[in-house]
Formats: C-alpha cells, sequence, structure tokens
C-alpha cells in the first residue's frame, strides 16, 4: 500500500483550532467600549485559573459557564472578543479555586443576570485538556484564548528590561512598563510537530523518557531562531532518532497553550530508517506499518495521544482512519 496520506487533508478537524468568536481588536484600545461592554448585561464572563474554568456537561459535550459581568469576582480582565450578535465576551483570571457567582445586590434586574447558568450543583472546574475536545466550535476558540493569555500574564509581570511591573492595557493584550514605556506583547512559541513515515507502509512512532511504557506520539521540537519551518523538521528527527527525512508536508497549525506553543503540523518521508536515539529526549522509537498499528492500539499494547492533539490528527491521517483509545 502506497502512503495514503500524500494529498490528502487532515482526518478530522484540529479539535484546538477552532472558533466562533472575532477577536475584535480594534476595540482593545477603545476604553470607552470596554467600559461600555463591561455594564452591558449580554455581556458574557468565563472565570480562568491555573488553566481550568467552570464547565457544564451533558450527554458527551460540554460547554462553559458564563456569568454576567456583576456576577464575575474582581480579577485581571481579558477580552476574548465578539460574538455575530455583537456579544462581548470576556475572561477574568482569578486565584486558588473557582468560586460560585458573587451574590447580586438586592434589585438587581433579571436582565442583568446570565439567564444560562446552570444548576450549580452539575457544574464542574476542569481543564482544557481534558474538555476540549468536547466543546462546540465557540466555547473552544474562547477558552484556548483565555488559558493562553492567562498563562502568559502569569508569567510576564515584570518588565523585561529594568524589572518594573509592568501595567495591563488593551484588553489583556498588552503589558506597558511604566518605567520605560515598553510594551510587551503575548509570546507564542512555533514548534513543529511531524509524522515520519517510509512513503510506503510504516511510519515512525517515539515515547518519551518522562512517558509510562506504551504511551508514544509522533516526534516534534521546538523551532530554533533564524531557522525555517521545514529546517526544524529535519535538525528535529534527526537529532532525536537519527533518522533523515525529505519532503516536508505542512499539514495544518494549532494552538497548545500549555503554555504558549504554536503546533506547525507535517508529513515527512524518511530517507534513512536506521533509529539511533537521544536518550535525553527519546526512550523508544519504532516502525509500524498500518496493520501492525492498528493492533497494537487494539490490544492496548500502544495508547496514543488524545483527540484534541494535533499528534492524533496526523497518525490517523496516515493510519486512513480513526483510532480507539488515547492517554
Amino acid at each position: 500500500m502506497g502512503d495514503i496520506s500524500e494529498g490528502r487533508p487532515l482526518l478530522g478537524p484540529l479539535l484546538l483550532a477552532r472558533g466562533g468568536v472575532d477577536r475584535s481588536a480594534a476595540h482593545r484600545t477603545d476604553e470607552a467600549w470596554l467600559k461600555s461592554a463591561w455594564a452591558d448585561p449580554r455581556t458574557r464572563v468565563l472565570l480562568i485559573s491555573d488553566g481550568n474554568t467552570l464547565i457544564r456537561r451533558d450527554n458527551g459535550t460540554a460547554g462553559l459557564v458564563f456569568l454576567s459581568p456583576r456576577q464575575a469576582p474582581p480579577g485581571e480582565r481579558y477580552l476574548l472578543g465578539v460574538d455575530p450578535e455583537g456579544i462581548a465576551y470576556f475572561a477574568v483570571a482569578v486565584e486558588g479555586e473557582l468560586p460560585p457567582p458573587a451574590p447580586l445586590p438586592e434589585g438587581t434586574m433579571v436582565a442583568e443576570v446570565v439567564q444560562d447558568v446552570p444548576d450549580w450543583a452539575d457544574v464542574a472546574t476542569e481543564g482544557l485538556r481534558k474538555v476540549g475536545a468536547a466543546l462546540g466550535d465557540r466555547d473552544a476558540g474562547l477558552l484556548v484564548n483565555a488559558v493562553a493569555l492567562e498563562a502568559w500574564h502569569a508569567t510576564h509581570e515584570h518588565c523585561p528590561r529594568c524589572g518594573s511591573r509592568t501595567n495591563i492595557l488593551s484588553g489583556g493584550h498588552v503589558r506597558v512598563c511604566p518605567n520605560d514605556g515598553s510594551q510587551h506583547f503575548p509570546r507564542v512559541d512555533p514548534a513543529v510537530i511531524m509524522l515520519v513515515h517510509d512513503g510506503d507502509d510504516r511510519c515512525l512512532l517515539a515515547r518519551g523518557p518522562q512517558w509510562p511504557e506504551g504511551r508514544y506520539s509522533v516526534l516534534a521540537g521546538f523551532v530554533e531562531p533564524g531557522e525555517s519551518l521545514e529546517q526544524a523538521v529535519a535538525r528535529e528527527v534527526l537529532e532525536e532518532v537519527g533518522v533523515t527525512v525529505a519532503e516536508p508536508r505542512y499539514l495544518g497549525s494549532q494552538p497548545w497553550p500549555f503554555p504558549r506553543s504554536l503546533m506547525l503540523g507535517f508529513f515527512a518521508r524518511a530517507t534513512s530508517t536506521e533509529i539511533t536515539l537521544d536518550p535525553a529526549e527519546i526512550a523508544e522509537a519504532m516502525w509500524l506499518t498500518r496493520s501492525e498499528l492498528g493492533a497494537a492500539v487494539e490490544n492496548g499494547e500502544i495508547r496514543l495521544p488524545p483527540g484534541v492533539s494535533i499528534a492524533r490528527r496526523l497518525i490517523e491521517t496516515w493510519y486512513g482512519s480513526h483510532l480507539p483509545g488515547d492517554w
């Protein structure tokens, strides 16, 4: 069998590359608009704490739990965007355990309370890795954005030039140093992730030294300064498993905000097949035919990355259909 991945789109959506809300960058510097949006009872607010948020599950699907601005606790505030109906979405970063909604003042109008807040006994606190695949397009995009912004703010509170504590501006998308006036923007680290195949009926899967037995994935690594994506693909494969590759073909990308990566997916054809491991990076690596991979997954010898990852999409696209189970 030839390599059926050539010329084919990814099998299934990249689940963290979805969205349904305009990020509305033009509104970020408009303080009057931000103030008005926060006062609008239609505005929706999600809470975020160390990458977790409030989730309501229902028959295999999940949805974000939104509060009104008046119900939200204090915290750093990030504008996430505006939907086609003109409803604004914000995230509020909360330290520690996520609280239930704040009590509303007596006499609060019904219109000032978000109507779709469920019974709080049915609400759980969950993270993006666990819940991302079950969210709809709008909610997935909002949560990815909120998780990424929270992680950046948590690690970039001080100016890298002078050490002064910076101020949050532009709806949470810029930090400005009050001492030297320098502006600092959310950081994104590009990383290549690639399924290496032999051009026929074998792909290369590997296990990291920190992973338990049986957990395998494709190869990946960060892009270095002054390096193209294609160069990064070839370098990372050679460094990690000693295999040379050619013809890297771009498949797609999705954010991976753990804490700030952008994963750029590729297929690459091996021009050598002898494996030489870098033990600091790879504990095991092996070539598998499609039938061998299918059988190993079916009997539990191999566990694949979760469906929310681009790694899973690369593997299943090469394989030609969906595979059961994950980490």
